[in-house]
């Protein structure tokens, strides 16, 4: 349910853009962020601006190309995005923020029930080992596809 608490902590007014994170989401995020690498050069990229400008591109939909000048070049954000996604940060934080704000609801860390209803049963068994391997093999080709094209008069 929505109470006043709520609508304040969800606000966006102050943050440059609404996919922005505010101070209280960075606190959460921050520790769940690798290091830098050792050796070679620091890392002089600010990643609380990599995270927003991939949350601008996610919540927006706009292009890589159209990423605003303010946030780090579209290079930058996509190669931390594609870096995070391969070592597992984003699952992390994911799993993190998912554990917590169950956690802030009153529910146990993970749920102890689901509900699968026969639609989602259905796809399930369409899905599979099977289907995906008729669908990767080649098609047969029709004695009827060849039949049109010496059937067009050439000029």
């Amino acid at each position: 349910m929505w109470t006043d608490l709520h609508r304040r902590t969800a606000e966006r007014k102050g943050l440059r853009y609404p996919s922005d994170l505010s101070e209280a989401e960075w606190r959460l995020v921050e520790p769940l962020i690798p290091p830098a690498k050792r050796g070679g050069r620091k890392r002089s990229i600010n990643v609380r601006e990599v995270l927003n400008g991939i949350f601008y591109v996610l919540s927006t939909g706009c292009q890589w190309k159209a990423l605003p000048k303010d946030l780090p070049p579209k290079s930058t954000v996509y190669d931390y995005l594609d870096l995070w996604s391969w070592d597992g940060t984003l699952a992390r934080i994911h799993h993190e923020l998912y554990v917590s704000c169950r956690e802030q609801a009153g529910r146990e860390a993970s749920p102890s029930v689901a509900i699968i209803d026969s639609q989602s049963a259905k796809a399930a068994r369409k899905g599979g080992l099977q289907s995906t391997r008729r669908d990767m093999t080649r098609a047969k080709r029709s004695p009827a596809a060849s039949d049109t094209s010496w059937s067009i008069r050439s000029a």
